[in-house]
């Protein structure tokens, strides 16, 4: 093994011997040992992959097996590594993203009863996550994909004694079961036709696999493994109809908020069609599949922004609306503009769920934006890193959201495939809309009157009750006493006050990249060599290449960019949010009565989680007692336990009538017997 495979070796590894040393030695380490152990193996990952990014950069790819598992015929199951431009993209934002959130950690959960174990699970995600990205063959991607959402599942329910923190982590772990479902239809179609599950391979044969079609339906090849694939993607980077649990995965605490929404998991969709661009550019229908999935999610999950009341929940419907983002840029063959996207997006999202938790913390842990206001005053770090992050998000020209976000619009709009022109509306409302909740959350936290402290808070809608973070600041209160009749937020008189440094300094080193990274990275990432070879896309989807002819350097982009339809319309949202709940709170309040049907459909969320609760768990429980009442009562205990022992009974009854102890009852039974086995010999003579 070379030098540069040992320290391949070392990126996953390092995060996971931190997971099993706080997770395993939690007692004995200490909280202090918990969280230096898992920082440590997160900041070797993060500077081991700055290593191996510069190598990358020196034209040093790595495609190879480590190990192999197991051989079943021509088909072998390996851990192997694929290091390439795209690769060393992901581990540096996972890696840096992790490290941050780790800091963070200790200021956030200090005064949690389960510190390490918490510490453990954060950084066994990452493990995770990077077993995810630098697989070279579907058996890893699909053991990484399925250890992202088990660790996501520990970490949405780490406050195991609540009920709605068990119900989100089981939702989220049912619906992901749901695409990985597709996901597996699609790697078992590749490995039945292909007889390989090593990328490289697959790449190879996929020219192959265009004229073929499943048997018995018709359906051509390459068509049905992408959808079986994005499927996959659909549940895991939360894409209409599987994102219902992503808003409910804010039930965990914040820093894990962060985590799945801003660098792990839910970009690992993204990241796996990125990866998969050789397959999905032989199949339009797939593309046009994805494209029209991305749209309807861009822009309807950023309504259901603007009607939240919860700080965590209006940032977590903007990842949704990002995601789709993402997805429409896959579906228009952008496929580095997806991943753009997915970097500049990590960032910042991260830095908008850090701040949410900061203002959580200055809250006392307190979540509703209505009880907020005026904290500017009071925590200036916070304040000013959440007005980038906001910035960055709705796509202001310099900021990193600007290139990544404005490109895909662009793209989509130079693009033809079937469903482009309903894409491109979305997308184009969507800025808009992500605008106004964007910044209806920062007016409302940050500025106007001040609305916390108050002896008594009553609010229009009752239905409205937030979900509040479980852990308060007092020591005496641990997570198992924790009840929801527990007073959260400051008492009357009481004032906010700034995070710890462990807080705000990840805010600041989020707050730079939200800034820089777009303006810095463009030029190479989206129209150079950096995803060359690595990232496929055929002649007649030209969208990029379009685009790159049109591209003279990040700052002109950026002032082009101020007379841009998308900017008119992101600062139409800002100063529509301003004026609703600055200048005028009465009219907001006002439509939403006019407008009573729609605000309702969107408190409920379009009512997917009314039909998954009525068709979907209702039907299972009918199956469910179905099988009780048939299988178990009526067939199993009913016919096979009672019945034979019924039917033993009967046979023991019936033979009692001839065991009498008469003799001559026996001699006349023997006399019978004899006639009749006479009787049947003669017969069959």
């Amino acid at each position: 093994m070379t030098e540069m495979q040992k320290l391949y070796l070392l990126v996953p590894l390092a995060p996971l011997f931190g997971a099993i040393a706080a997770g395993l030695f939690g007692k004995v380490i200490g909280r202090a040992g918990a969280h230096t152990v898992t920082i440590l193996g997160v900041a070797i990952a993060f500077f081991t992959s700055l290593v191996i990014f510069q190598d990358v950069q020196a034209g040093n790819v790595f495609n190879g097996t480590l190990y192999t598992w197991a051989s079943s015929g021509a088909l072998t199951f390996e851990v192997g590594f694929l290091i390439d431009s795209l690769t060393v993209m992901m581990m540096l934002v996972v890696t840096f993203v992790s490290l941050m959130v780790h800091i963070y950690t200790i200021g956030y959960m200090s005064e949690d009863p389960g510190y390490q174990r918490f510490f453990s699970y954060i950084s066994l995600f990452t493990f995770s996550m990077l077993m995810l990205v630098m697989s070279n063959n579907f058996l890893q991607l699909f053991f990484g994909w399925e250890a992202v959402g088990l660790v996501s599942y520990l970490l949405i329910g780490f406050w195991y004694t609540r009920p709605t923190a068990i119900f989100a982590n089981m939702k989220a772990f049912l619906v992901n079961r749901v695409g990985d479902f597709g996901f597996l239809l699609g790697i078992g179609l590749v490995a039945a036709y292909a007889g390989t599950l090593n990328y490289a391979e697959v790449f190879a044969k996929a020219p192959m696999l265009v004229g073929m079609t499943v048997p018995e339906t018709g359906w051509p090849l390459v068509t049905a493994i992408c959808i079986g694939l994005f499927i996959g993607a659909m549940g895991k980077s939360a894409q209409v109809p599987l994102h219902v649990w992503l808003p409910d995965s804010m039930e965990g605490p914040t820093p894990i908020s962060a985590l799945i929404h801003a660098a792990t998991m839910v970009t690992a969709g993204i990241f796996m069609v990125a990866r998969m661009s050789p397959l999905f550019e032989l199949s339009e229908t797939a593309l046009s599949f994805v494209l029209v999935i991305g749209a309807t999610t861009a822009l309807f999950m950023g309504f259901l922004g603007i009607v939240q009341n919860d700080i965590k929940r209006v940032v977590a419907y903007s990842t949704l609306s990002q995601l789709g983002y993402m997805t429409v840029a896959l579906g228009v063959s952008a496929y580095s503009a997806a991943v753009f996207h997915l970097m500049t997006h990590a960032f910042f999202k991260a830095l908008l769920f850090l701040g949410a938790g900061s203002v959580i913390i200055g809250m006392h842990h307190d979540q509703d934006m209505r009880n907020m206001g005026g904290l500017w005053k009071y925590m200036p770090i916070t304040w000013f890193t959440s007005l980038i992050g906001s910035l960055a998000l709705i796509g202001f020209p310099f900021m990193s959201g600007f290139y990544s976000k404005d490109t895909i619009i662009e793209a989509v709009q130079l693009s033809h495939l079937a469903g482009s022109g309903y894409a491109y509306f979305c997308v184009i409302a969507g800025v808009f809309v992500t605008a106004f909740y964007s910044f209806r959350m920062y007016f409302l936290v940050f500025h106007g009157k001040e609305r916390f402290g108050l002896a008594a808070v009553s609010h229009d809608h009752p239905e409205d009750a937030v979900q509040h973070d479980a852990h308060v600041e007092d020591d005496h209160h641990s997570d198992e006493h924790h009840s929801d009749e527990h007073h959260h937020g400051l008492a009357p008189g009481q004032k906010p006050h700034e995070s710890p440094w462990v807080v705000t300094v990840p805010l600041v080193l989020l707050a730079i990249p939200s800034v820089v990274i777009g303006y810095a990275t463009i030029g190479t990432m989206l129209f150079g060599d950096f995803f060359k070879g690595v990232i496929h896309f055929s002649e007649h989807h030209h969208a990029m290449a379009e685009l790159s002819e049109e591209f003279h350097g990040a700052a002109a982009m950026a002032i082009h960019g101020f007379t841009s339809l998308p900017f008119i319309l992101a600062m139409s949202g800002v100063v529509l949010a301003w004026f609703f709940y600055m200048v005028s709170p009465a009219v907001p309040a006002a439509i939403m009565r006019t407008f009573k049907p729609i605000h309702t459909l969107l408190e409920n969320k379009y009512y997917f989680d009314k039909f998954n609760e009525l068709v979907f768990a209702g039907g299972a429980r009918l199956l469910g007692r179905g099988f009780w009442k048939v299988g178990d009562q009526t067939i199993i205990d009913g016919m096979i336990v009672n019945g034979s022992a019924r039917v033993v009974g009967l046979i023991a009854q019936l033979s009692r009538l001839f065991q009498t102890g008469h003799i001559y009852q026996y001699a006349f039974s023997m006399i019978i017997g004899v006639f009749i086995l006479l009787t049947f010999w003669f017969n069959r003579g």
